[in-house]
């Protein structure tokens, strides 16, 4: 598929970031605070590459089992 090429955005490109002026900048820190909250997903790959490898496995067993009934 091909890209088309558009200009939408031709007239804000190249305008300056915005920065409030009633409001201070957060820091990075306080900004990576914001996704603590999915810190509870910790672990979730772990557990799905376990699966992962538990099904290659099973299925590494099953093609060996064919090969030995040919």
């Amino acid at each position: 598929m091909k890209m088309q090429e558009t200009h939408e955005y031709d007239d804000i490109i190249h305008l300056p970031h915005h920065r409030s002026s009633t409001r201070p900048h957060m820091s990075i820190q306080d900004r990576a605070a914001q996704f603590g909250a999915f810190a509870a997903l910790t672990g979730h790959e772990d557990a799905v590459q376990e699966t992962a490898d538990a099904a290659r496995e099973r299925m590494e067993y099953r093609d060996v089992e064919e090969i030995d009934e040919v």
